[in-house]
């Protein structure tokens, strides 16, 4: 079994069996709505419906990046789409180095396509993987074999560091996500793993031509904890930097007053419908979710389905009790979302 094998199955197991998760929360627990008694609005008028990168979508809430490679990836990435499909929501997948390299893992993404034929799809690679040899022609292939719309960048200097076989030359990397969009014709966005992007970061990202960033807050998983589970000789070194980053929310505040207008997409830690709805109106365009929906895409399409409806239930729900009758309306909801004393 190659080590990119390996470290696929590892990295489903210890996420399927071991509790790695951040001890500190994703930022959304330190703000609350004022509820409105009259919202002026019946709950059946609600509508979650949004757009995003031209794409029209039935709830700002995106599956977000999880797995692929071996046999269990293609279960996982099927049910996924196959849920994304049938609720009209977007999906990103999982890192495609390894169908890059391995051509018997391109099934294990293209699946999503196969299970999806309308949804926003978004295809997937770690951006350090420019300072090793991956080129435009990488990006492309990676596009295509997932028949997607547009493509992650994924920024994991953390998890690189403590992982013992992990990439670790980031030096001129602005430059290369630069050209590499110069280069080519789908959109190309960015996106941090959980530790989160800074407002200062973020400008960077926005001068090199990004079409969306994902925040990829720290309140969520943690990389580094998973590392640590993998290399138990120095396992001392991811159990220190377990709960580094910058909160979800955090994360948006930051980012939106920096960049009024660019698309973000809030992930890490986000938990429920009510997460969602203070991420966006923290200035989140899409919301995006992984764990909560791992374990049920083991299972069937189905049990992805359940998560997500209660998911929407609690969003819509929330937006009711604002008096928000949609996406738009709540985004414009600041002023009633409140920093807790």
């Amino acid at each position: 079994m190659t080590d990119i094998t390996q470290r696929k199955r590892d990295h489903l197991d210890l996420c399927l069996t071991q509790d790695v998760a951040m001890d500190s929360l994703a930022g959304f627990e330190s703000y609350a709505f004022i509820h409105q008694a009259l919202p002026e609005i019946r709950r059946s008028d609600v509508s979650l419906e949004t757009t995003f990168l031209g794409h029209r979508l039935k709830a700002p809430i995106l599956v977000s990046s999880m797995t692929g490679g071996p046999v269990q990836g293609e279960t996982i990435n099927r049910n996924l789409a196959e849920a994304a499909q049938r609720l009209g929501l977007p999906m990103g997948l999982g890192s495609q180095r390894i169908a890059v390299e391995r051509p018997e893992a391109v099934a294990s993404f293209a699946v999503a396509r196969q299970a999806a034929p309308d949804i926003l799809l978004i295809a997937n690679l770690g951006a350090v993987q420019l300072n090793y040899g991956y080129d435009a022609s990488h990006c492309q292939r990676a596009v295509e074999m997932a028949g997607a719309d547009a493509l992650y960048l994924h920024l994991n200097p953390l998890q690189e560091a403590v992982q013992p076989e992990g990439d670790t030359d980031f030096e001129g990397l602005e430059q290369k996500i630069a050209e590499l969009i110069r280069q080519v014709d789908f959109p190309v966005l960015i996106k941090e793993v959980g530790s989160g992007i800074s407002p200062q970061v973020a400008a960077r990202l926005a001068a090199a031509g990004v079409a969306a960033i994902d925040v990829g807050g720290a309140g969520g998983t943690s990389w580094s904890r998973i590392e640590a589970h993998r290399a138990p000789g120095s396992r001392a070194l991811g159990e220190v930097f377990a709960n580094w980053g910058i909160p979800t929310a955090s994360c948006l505040v930051g980012c939106r007053r920096e960049l009024p207008d660019l698309p973000l997409v809030a992930s890490g830690g986000i938990r429920t419908g009510i997460d969602a709805a203070k991420a966006l109106v923290l200035g989140a365009d899409l919301v995006g979710l992984a764990m909560p929906l791992l374990a049920p895409a083991t299972r069937s399409a189905d049990a992805v389905v359940a998560v997500l409806e209660q998911i929407l239930l609690e969003l819509k729900t929330a937006m009711f009790l604002l008096g928000a009758r949609d996406i738009q309306t709540l985004k414009r909801s600041r002023h009633l979302l409140i920093e807790k004393s």
